[in-house]
């Protein structure tokens, strides 16, 4: 007969969690790096001021005012004529 030191079935259960445990674990640490990754995403972002940053405009990039107006046509917000006189204004 083994002598187990009096603590019966419970050694054998490593701990009494058994597979939860180890499921429960590893979604533990899943949900800790996505949101290490979530709030590097938006430390960057806060960084960055809600600019875009990529394609050609890069960090620290500012709109000239050509670009600014140029926007402003694309969305519809001046029509054809307004922008065109806005443009002869900026570029003379």
């Amino acid at each position: 007969m083994m002598n187990n030191g009096g603590h019966g079935f419970e050694h054998g259960m490593d701990g009494g969690l058994g597979v939860f445990g180890g499921i429960l674990m590893m979604v533990f640490w899943a949900a800790i790096i996505v949101g290490i990754v979530l709030l590097v995403v938006w430390l960057t972002r806060q960084v960055a001021g809600g600019h875009y940053v990529g394609g050609s405009h890069g960090a620290g990039h500012t709109d000239t005012a050509i670009d600014i107006l140029s926007q402003r046509y694309a969305r519809g917000e001046i029509d054809k004529a307004e922008f065109e006189e806005k443009k002869k204004d900026l570029s003379g």
